[in-house]
């Protein structure tokens, strides 16, 4: 029987079917059974029910409980994402089942194979054989009768999930979403290394941007609100980001040194062949839920009035004997992770990948220099970081703890409140309070750099870009922002740990949860949008857009939350709409990073696709050593930018800030503000526009014409002189260019 009212998803199963592996065989499947009604009479810690269309049979297997004795019927309904689908009433004496007429109290523990007609097959729709994670529902009444006339006391209520085997939750889609990030990001290094900055940039921050929108998906899925099956599986997808991955052998090595450190481990994988476990679902018109919710209530009132809204470790149960998981208990149990074991996997894996990025820079660097021996590359390839690899590796380092500061938020602020073992605890307390520190104090270091380049050079850009070694150890903090919004790190690290501390503390309250992450998401979009911090137009548009998309899900994870008492096919079909919204989202996400990059690989000079930036780090940028010094315009434009000056001074320091060559190199301007010294950029840009206009001077009198845009680029900039060999230095040679054009001009005349 198909209805009319499942219609509209006939096409989105369509598509999901188009995606996903086929099964041999149609197949539904439950694995619990739950009480939906206060004193049910009939109860089981565990159930697994298989029912196979082809060969007309459901296989049961439970462990029950049974208080029943007389003549029953069973009021059966069948809800499909809140709509009800069947609704019927079976006499088991009529039907021949064994056990059941009458029904007698006791246990049951013996499987058996339950015959299924044809006519009921042929009433279950389609769809319910192809859509990846159905949200299906079945529902018994089981009412008393009294001289086999029916009645309408219910005497019990079980409430079972019913699966397809048919998922979004893939590791084909986990594996895919990394490599695009993984490989987008090496791209980003070995543009940079190569020279382009400007390219190198955009890609790197584009990709970070893709990234935090995938741990904005996996935090979706560690809140406690009950989600609908297909959301929870596409928040599933993301929670690697996180660092919940489960390897088997790391499993192992974690439960001991849990043991080791004086805790307990979990070990709830090894109960389920005779106990269910219940993954919380949305409410729907009748609380499937109640008695369990109830339980779990009542449990937590031991944890005192002051840690109300923090839950301990063990799992909750029910009052017939099953687990209910929901929150960060369900995204670990759907990793197949203990829940004992949840926040060391996490750190862990942030400490394999510090140590796999420390050991591939190393074996670069080693790398490029025996290269560079062999005559492989030239002699000047990749300059920068075999010079300064140390530098470039604790920027690339500081990178990762802004990255993972969103993990290692959450997952250990939630050890708090399950103390799995005093070891764990500890690390908690070093990771979570070691990061932030570490996070805060370059914050600080960098606001200071932009405040004391305003002081002295009117422009923040001047020391945050000049400086290799400053850029490349603290330029992840403000590398993605316009230099004036140079301060944007400080909201987004507390944006960060307000999110966090609302997932991790406030796992009792999904509600609670709801509504902050609508107020936290919507004072980051409006943030976002107003302020435009970020580098250049596009890059602005793409976090907007995330912001936004973070925004719907969060009203989304509202609905969830079932306060309006909304009719379940409402929230049913909001469930898929977020599915598709954000998969959608994520495609085009993907698909960009990926034309992008392979764009600007394949490109000669990547740094022409985009436009650089208004706010001059260019111009104050070390120049490219890969290209050679053609002309003495071009040595003059790269001496007044201070490009060919080796640095020997640490614009890291306020003190050598303050006494470096470039600023006492500035004449003193009476009656100026501030510091009493005017930016030498100033007199830069003054000196190359009269080179230039003597240039054009010799030009028309039949000197040699240099092109001003001998760059692939187009810009003005130009290499150090020094790659020419020359004992003068670099300021001695520049300053003598303009008295020499000079001079060949008249003689020209």
């Amino acid at each position: 029987m198909r209805l009319p009212s499942l219609n509209p998803l006939l096409l989105i199963s369509t598509l999901a079917t188009a995606v996903l592996p086929a099964a041999a065989e149609n197949v539904l499947r439950s694995t619990s059974l739950a009480a939906c009604q206060e004193n049910s009479g009939f109860t089981a810690s565990l159930f697994d029910v298989v029912f196979t269309p082809d060969n007309l049979t459901a296989t049961i297997n439970m462990i029950a409980t049974s208080s029943i004795e007389g003549y029953v019927v069973f009021d059966i309904t069948i809800l499909a994402y809140g709509y009800q689908v069947i609704k019927t009433v079976v006499n088991p004496c009529n039907s021949n089942l064994p056990g059941l007429c009458p029904m007698t109290s006791g246990k049951m523990n013996n499987p058996f194979n339950l015959p299924v007609s044809e006519d009921a097959i042929r009433s279950i729709p389609g769809i319910a054989y192809t859509f990846p994670d159905l949200d299906a529902t079945v529902r018994v009444y089981i009412n008393r009768t009294i001289e086999g006339v029916p009645t309408a006391e219910s005497i019990a209520c079980l409430e079972a999930n019913v699966s397809n085997g048919k998922t979004v939750d893939l590791l084909g889609l986990k594996w895919a979403t990394f490599c695009v990030i993984a490989l987008a990001l090496l791209s980003s290094a070995i543009v940079s290394g190569l020279g382009f900055s400007n390219a190198a940039s955009h890609i790197a921050v584009n990709t970070l941007s893709l990234l935090s929108y995938f741990q904005a998906q996996a935090m979706l899925g560690l809140c406690a609100v009950p989600l609908p099956p297909v959301a929870a599986a596409w928040t599933q997808d993301f929670q690697w980001t996180m660092g919940i991955i489960r390897v088997g052998f790391i499993q192992t090595i974690l439960t001991w040194y849990q043991r080791a450190t004086g805790g307990t481990a979990t070990n709830i994988f090894d109960t389920l062949h005779y106990v269910s476990v219940q993954i919380e679902k949305v409410k729907r018109s009748v609380p499937a839920i109640a008695p369990a919710v109830d339980v779990v209530e009542r449990s937590a009132s031991t944890v005192g009035k002051h840690a109300n809204n923090i839950v301990k470790r063990s799992y909750q149960t029910t009052s017939f004997g099953s687990y209910i998981v929901y929150g960060i208990q369900r995204v670990s149990f759907r990793a197949h992770i203990e829940t004992s074991n949840l926040f060391l996997t996490g750190i862990t894996f942030f400490y394999i990948l510090a140590i796999f990025i420390a050991l591939a820079v190393s074996v670069c660097k080693g790398l490029c220099e025996l290269a560079a021996k062999a005559g492989m590359i030239k002699g000047d390839a990749f300059a920068d970081f075999r010079l300064g690899w140390l530098t470039t590796l604790k920027g690339i380092l500081f990178r990762l703890a802004l990255v993972c500061f969103p993990p290692i938020t959450v997952l250990c602020l939630w050890e708090f409140t399950q103390i799995d073992s005093p070891g764990a605890v500890v690390l908690a307390v070093f990771f979570f309070f070691g990061l932030l520190a570490t996070l805060s104090w370059a914050a600080y270091k960098v606001i200071r750099l932009a405040r004391r380049s305003l002081v002295l050079h009117k422009n923040p850009a001047y020391i945050l870009f000049s400086d290799p070694s400053t850029l490349n150890k603290w330029g992840f903090l403000y590398v993605q922002f316009r230099a004036s919004a140079y301060y944007f790190v400080v909201p987004m690290i507390i944006y960060t740990l307000i999110k966090g501390m609302f997932i991790a503390l406030a796992q009792r309250a999904g509600t609670v949860q709801a509504v902050a992450l609508i107020i936290i998401e919507a004072g980051a979009l409006i943030m976002v949008s107003v302020l435009r911090p970020y580098m250049d137009k596009s890059t602005n548009s793409l976090n907007i857009a995330i912001c936004a998309i973070n925004f719907v899900n969060a009203i989304f994870l509202f609905v969830f939350t079932d306060v309006f008492g909304l009719p379940g096919l409402v929230i049913g079909v909001i469930g898929v709409v977020l599915w598709i919204a954000n998969a959608a989202f994520a495609l085009i996400l993907l698909l960009m990073i990926i034309i992008t990059t392979g764009i600007i690989v394949f490109h000669n000079n990547p740094d022409t696709r985009y436009q650089f930036m208004n706010d001059d780090r260019t111009s104050f940028m070390k120049s490219n050593n890969n290209i050679t010094t053609s002309s003495q315009l071009d040595a003059l434009a790269a001496t007044a930018r201070g490009a060919g000056k080796e640095s020997t001074y640490d614009l890291d320091d306020d003190d050598s800030a303050r006494s470096s060559p470039a600023n006492l190199s500035a004449p003193v301007r009476p009656g100026t503000a501030g510091s009493g010294r005017i930016s030498p950029n100033r007199y830069s840009l003054k000196s190359v526009r009269d080179s230039a206009r003597n240039s054009v001077r010799s030009s028309v009198y039949g000197a040699p014409v240099h092109n001003l845009h001998s760059q692939a680029s187009g810009s003005l900039r130009a290499p150090s002189p020094f790659a020419q060999g020359a004992n003068a230095s670099g300021s001695d040679r520049s300053l003598n260019v303009q008295p020499q054009m000079e001079q060949k001009t008249q003689t020209t005349r």
